[in-house]
């Protein structure tokens, strides 16, 4: 691998979660130091940046958001903040924000990290460009056996914990033990988001499930 890549916006391909386009620029370029995506909103008026904070689940990042072209509006705790393209907007984690696109195309770089830890790649971006398609609709055999195959190559406990999602709702039980254990051990924010996540109610119950959800990295 070379110690250096290059890449055009347009040249990282755009994933529609359902909520705002993003480009997976992390996953695209293979950076494992900090975290950093962009949003684009396609008509004017869009929301751009979803409404949350960072200060929930042991999600404890700072974000900083550049608007890399159009103008958009942050709402930061109820404040509006008019953000044209080349304005730099910072946000520590107790703030709730959210941001709409003024002109369309509008597109932000988001880039988030924790202060004083290493930042986890928990590789989200490649869940999305992999498997979610068949999660969605509810072909959670197939989802769980894709998801097998991207963590081979990928071992990051995001995908560890989607994985166990997917199986846990195909009643792979055992499976399913078996990957959110991997995804726990090195992540306390995936041990709390596990404890009130629906797709685990069928092995919620497993002594094996709680043994999990008590121990402590």
């Amino acid at each position: 691998m070379s110690d250096y890549a290059v890449a055009r916006l347009d040249e990282i391909g755009e994933i529609d979660d359902g909520r705002v386009p993003f480009r997976p620029v992390r996953h695209h370029l293979g950076i494992e130091a900090f975290g950093v995506n962009t949003w684009t909103a396609h008509e004017a008026g869009d929301r751009i940046v979803n409404e949350h904070d960072e200060a929930g689940q042991g999600d404890t990042q700072e974000e900083l958001y550049f608007v890399h072209s159009g103008r958009a509006r942050f709402e930061l705790d109820g404040e509006n903040v008019d953000a044209p393209a080349g304005t730099f907007v910072f946000v520590r984690p107790g703030v709730k924000r959210t941001a709409f696109a003024e002109e369309a195309p509008t597109t932000i770089v988001t880039i988030g990290g924790t202060a004083g830890k290493a930042y986890e790649v928990f590789g989200w971006e490649v869940w999305w460009l992999e498997v979610r398609e068949l999660y969605e609709a509810g072909d959670y055999v197939e989802a769980a056996a894709r998801g097998r195959k991207v963590l081979e190559t990928h071992p990051y406990s995001g995908v560890a914990y989607n994985v166990a999602c997917a199986e846990s709702l195909a009643g792979q039980k055992e499976a399913a033990l078996e990957h959110l254990r991997m995804a726990v051990e090195s992540s306390d924010q995936l041990r709390e988001l596990a404890a009130t996540d629906s797709d685990f109610d069928a092995i919620r119950e497993e002594p094996g499930f709680k043994e999990l959800l008590a121990q402590a990295i």
